[in-house]
């Protein structure tokens, strides 16, 4: 059925586009009627981060930023939603336009700046939400928060997040909010992994359970950096890593007129430098950190190849703009 409403919805602003869908699909779910574009999906449940999925296809954070649609997308068959990435405050983002269909080359480059409501809204939303499967929450740090002080941010969110989620995602690698990048690397990353770790051993007494942590990392990366990345999380036990984000490279689609948007680039032609960046990560973790795949995913060979490469299971995010549910299950297949 997606196959049929995708051709009107690119024909709107991919931004209108976005908020048009999931209101839809939430209405649908409303009316008992998600069935009609859900996937066929089995259960395959799969052991990650200590956490049973009930498949090993989620849906990847940034499709919905403020939890607004959680029981509208689980109903599709996914085995996790990651929504988010949150900031302490509201904001609004960065000027548009901001989201850009690449459809020759099954992409889209965005630059939207971590435009959300604020945690306090996510939270009241998790809240209201019938969901019970696994929720990952991502979080992130205002624009206008310097380096230095961007642990505080973090450290906020994971405070007001930790009893609802199932899983924490610290998003270090979006290219949209400046700086941010930074903080993947060196002495600013071993400092932030070694407050975050020591506020989770405090919020797991508080609350009575523990709330695995995972990193977001780019693909943007030489083989010293992710050698780096690799150590600190093994060192201060990071119990997952998802990896990729976008790219910031433009090779692939060079010559299209969007190329030199400013953003980050994904879907399809992100897949192969992705792959290679979770082939590097898990030759080095040697299982100590479970490793989630994302970028790229538009089929089942492009879900296998993250398997193949390390990843213990994937999620879609782009590639499911194109091609609809559908997608969960071609990738669940691959598993």
């Amino acid at each position: 059925m997606y196959s049929l409403i995708r051709p009107l919805l690119f024909k709107l602003d991919p931004e209108t586009a976005h908020h048009l869908s999931l209101d839809g699909l939430r209405l649908l779910e409303k009316c008992g009627l998600a069935g009609l574009l859900a996937a066929n999906v089995a259960d395959n449940p799969v052991e990650v981060m200590g956490l049973t999925f009930k498949n090993p296809v989620g849906l990847a954070a940034g499709l919905d930023k403020n939890g607004d649609y959680i029981d509208a997308l689980a109903s599709l068959g996914f085995g996790s939603i990651e929504i988010g990435t949150i900031t302490p405050r509201p904001q609004v983002g960065n000027d548009k336009p901001r989201l850009f269909r690449l459809p020759e080359h099954t992409a889209i480059i965005n630059r939207m700046g971590f435009n959300n409501d604020g945690v306090d809204k996510l939270v009241e939303n998790v809240k209201n939400a019938s969901f019970d499967g696994i929720l990952g929450i991502n979080i992130g740090k205002n624009k206008d928060t310097p380096n230095e002080n961007a642990v505080d941010d973090y450290l906020l969110c994971m405070d007001k997040v930790y009893q609802y989620a199932s899983y924490i995602t610290v998003n270090l690698s979006s290219p949209n909010t400046p700086g941010l990048r930074d903080l993947q690397f060196g002495e600013p990353l071993r400092d932030l992994l070694k407050q975050l770790k020591i506020r989770q051993k405090e919020l797991a007494k508080k609350h009575g359970k523990h709330v695995p942590l995972a990193i977001k990392v780019a693909p943007d990366m030489s083989s010293d950096d992710i050698a780096d990345i690799a150590q600190s999380l093994i060192d201060f036990e990071i119990e997952g890593l998802v990896a990729t984000n976008t790219t910031i490279g433009r090779e692939a689609v060079a010559g299209h007129k969007h190329a030199n948007e400013a953003g980050g680039l994904s879907g399809a032609p992100v897949c192969e430098l992705s792959t290679q960046t979770i082939a590097q990560f898990s030759k080095l973790l040697q299982g100590k950190v479970a490793v989630i795949g994302v970028g790229g995913i538009t089929d089942r060979p492009s879900s296998a190849a993250k398997k193949q490469a390390g990843a213990q299971m994937v999620q879609i995010y782009s590639g499911f703009i194109y091609k609809g549910a559908k997608l969960i299950e071609e990738a669940a297949a691959a598993y």
